[in-house]
């Protein structure tokens, strides 16, 4: 392992928690949203489409806390986590929101994260917008860290987890879609946390 101090950037949805608007969308059979950044890049876009669907639906902040309070993280995501923490700084750079992403964070022990708002009529709990925390958060993460004189580790699995896993010293796919792997073939893929954790310590040096 480098002589720097190490930190791990990882993703959350699809990483260490299941998809919120997948088992959203799966509880209101709503398939449309089922879409996340797999299937659109653009992240502006995605959002826009998702409060459209909200709107149309009737769908309220408080639908969705229900669905999230349901949840758990992927099996055996918190033990993982427990690991890599024991060993090296971790945060958590998602593009979710806090508001609704909160009980499942808890669940993992409350890492550090670094996500994105809502901005919420309290009233009915109607979504009127979101707030980006920062545009290409993930990246500017990274780099800030990097200024900081970390070695940066990035995980992830979609389009929206590219910029920092280009910008990180080592960036590593989790259970990516075949797509993603072929169109960035220079990533190493790994389908569970085991294959995470051998690369993790084969490659960079942490301990089993």
């Amino acid at each position: 392992m480098n002589d720097q101090m190490t930190i791990a950037c990882l993703d959350l949805e699809g990483v260490l928690i299941p998809e919120i608007w997948i088992n959203l969308a799966e509880r209101t059979g709503i398939d449309e949203l089922k879409l996340t950044t797999r299937d659109i890049a653009d992240y502006d876009e995605l959002m826009s489409k998702r409060l459209e669907i909200l709107d149309k639906n009737g769908l309220t902040l408080k639908n969705i806390e229900e669905v999230v309070s349901s949840m758990d993280p992927l099996e055996g995501a918190r033990e993982f986590l427990e690991w890599l923490q024991n060993q090296v700084e971790v945060i958590i750079l998602s593009d979710t929101f806090r508001e609704f992403a909160m009980p499942l964070v808890a669940k993992l022990g409350n890492p550090t994260m670094f996500c994105h708002s809502l901005s919420v009529d309290r009233e009915t709990s109607r979504i009127k917008d979101y707030v980006l925390r920062q545009n290409d958060q993930k990246r500017k993460a990274v780099i800030a860290l990097k200024g900081l004189n970390f070695h940066v580790l990035s995980m992830g699995d979609s389009y929206n987890d590219l910029s920092m896993l280009e910008e990180a010293d080592s960036g590593i796919f989790f259970k990516p879609t075949k797509k993603i792997t072929e169109e960035r073939p220079e990533f190493p893929v790994t389908q569970n946390y085991e294959e995470l954790k051998d690369h993790l310590c084969t490659v960079h040096g942490l301990r089993p």
